[in-house]
């Protein structure tokens, strides 16, 4: 990458963060009220409790790069191992001081060695992880998720999402967002980062003759 642009991806990435934070403080605020019965619900990540996925999201909002690199030699390249370890630094006693670590981290721009998008890709899908289990709805505005999907179409990385969704064609109806060819998926631009993103519930909000082959790829590497 030349010094120009360098430059422009660190200007992009500086403009991310304000919505970071946005995306961030909105999903503490639809927590505040939550009980212990609600905190203990299955979230839509695999073996995760919304509490927490909740403090993974504070894990990753409180690792640099070289606390990450770190991590990942502790924990001797196991990624997976190194996620749990992270998550359960960050718990907390009770559901309470999760949810206070996580609001301590709403102003964070600290990150792992990834692009700001990437974060708030994590912030919305982590979100909605949390959200649709406890029927919890947040109208994002179309600008955001449309930014969000444009960033997974072309992405594998940490998440597996560009393979995914190979040869189909993603329109939204709510938004500018699309992507692809061959059978068409077509709904809510916010459904369709979750499914290409490997959550098949989200496919039930989805219509086209390629939604049925794109719930199949759920666990797609």
């Amino acid at each position: 990458m030349t010094d120009p642009e360098l430059t422009v991806a660190r200007r992009r990435g500086a403009g991310v963060w304000p919505t970071i934070r946005t995306e961030r403080a909105a999903l503490a605020a639809d927590l505040g009220e939550l009980t212990d019965e609600q905190w203990a619900t299955p979230s839509l990540c695999t073996g995760l409790t919304v509490r927490e996925v909740l403090a993974h999201l504070t894990a990753s909002a409180s690792l640099n790069a070289v606390r990450w690199m770190a991590g990942v030699i502790r924990c001797r390249f196991d990624f997976d191992q190194q996620v749990a370890m992270r998550l359960a630094e960050q718990l907390g006693a009770d559901p309470a001081e999760t949810l206070a670590r996580f609001k301590h981290i709403v102003p964070s721009t600290t990150k792992p060695p990834l692009p700001a998008i990437a974060v708030l890709g994590e912030t919305l899908v982590h979100g909605e992880d949390i959200r649709r289990p406890l029927g919890i709805r947040r109208d994002y505005p179309i600008d955001v998720v449309t930014r969000v999907a444009e960033y997974y179409q072309g992405s594998d990385l940490v998440v597996v999402a560009k393979k995914r969704i190979a040869g189909l064609r993603l329109v939204a109806d709510d938004g500018p967002f699309t992507t692809g060819s061959g059978p068409v998926v077509s709904g809510p631009t916010v459904a369709l980062v979750m499914a290409m993103t490997g959550r098949a519930a989200y496919c039930d909000d989805l219509e086209g003759d390629g939604v049925e082959l794109l719930r199949s790829r759920r666990g797609a590497a």
